[in-house]
């Protein structure tokens, strides 16, 4: 076990500045956090284990990003400005080189979105990783499910679907005869961003939000559910990538990515009639879309 404690040590501890509001990391039984005032602490766990959500020789510099943003995303989503990290990881081996790519990319994004890692634990076995992250709400600020309302619109950032396209390419279950196209849809599957600044704007703009890990419409499902409203959406507005209409050769299949494509980590989220206008502003530099409206309340 020393040897292990030996490499995590050398991969994973110190390798970050201190947020002013850690009081204590890596090296006890326990961390300790000291939230600013006025603030709620938005909690989120997620497992990814080798074979389920990702292949077993995948880049580790993919995994840790994947892994990281996916979390990340799950903040976004509350309204939570991302804050600190802690990480259990299962590995077969103790694998020097795959550990050196695996922290690397790791701290590249958690120093990106000013995320520390705090603490977390190490053991021999099937190459997992669990990530616990926490990030910080202003109280009465946070974005739920179940804020939707009869006559809201709804509304998704960015574009959909690339993901879907990069898993199909990465299992081989299609390709195109473009290696550059291939190339790139994997990249953007990997290499999802979460939109960590529209998160933050829409706190006082959206009555929900949820970002898009399974699919748009089971997830946007999670929302009317929580909310008892319904949805008509205009599938003639989904937004989509060129690249994508290229990869799967039209219009009509790409629209069926865009509405099934998981771990894109854009934003669904519905907004009343009233704080319409505020949008171009809070999201200047972020793409979004109008999709569809709620009808009214389910019976």
């Amino acid at each position: 076990m020393s040897g292990e404690f030996s490499l995590i040590d050398k991969y994973f501890a110190h390798k970050q500045q201190s947020r002013k509001d850690v009081v204590l990391a890596q090296g006890d039984d326990c961390a300790i956090v000291a939230p600013s005032n006025g603030s709620h602490i938005a909690i989120s766990t997620d497992t990814l284990v080798s074979g389920t959500h990702f292949l077993a020789d995948a880049d580790p510099a993919h995994i840790a990003h994947k892994a990281l943003a996916s979390n990340i995303s799950d903040l976004v989503a509350m309204g939570a400005s991302p804050a600190w990290v802690s990480m259990g990881i299962s590995l077969p081996e103790m694998n020097a080189s795959w550990l050196e790519r695996f922290s690397s990319a790791f701290f590249k994004l958690a120093d990106y979105y000013g995320i520390q890692l705090i603490g977390g634990d190490t053991t021999r076995g099937p190459l997992t990783i669990t990530l616990t992250v926490q990030g910080l709400v202003p109280e009465g600020k946070a974005l739920t499910r179940h804020g939707a309302e009869s006559g809201d619109w709804i509304y998704v950032t960015g574009k959909l679907g690339d993901a879907k396209a990069g898993l199909d390419v990465i299992l081989e279950k299609n390709i195109s005869g473009d290696r550059e196209l291939n190339s790139e849809l994997q990249r953007r599957h990997f290499e999802a961003t979460p939109r960590v600044l529209a998160g933050l704007a829409l706190r006082d703009i959206a009555s929900s939000a949820i970002d898009i890990s399974d699919g748009l419409i089971s997830d946007l499902g999670h929302i009317l559910k929580r909310s008892n409203v319904g949805a008509r959406l205009n599938v003639a507005e989904l937004p989509f990538s060129d690249e994508l209409v290229r990869f799967v050769g039209g219009t009509e299949a790409a629209q069926q990515y865009a509405l099934t494509s998981g771990e894109e980590y854009e934003l669904c989220f519905t907004v009343p009639e009233a704080n319409r206008g505020q949008l171009e502003v809070a999201l200047s530099t972020t793409p979004f879309t109008c999709i569809g409206r709620s009808p009214g309340l389910v019976s």
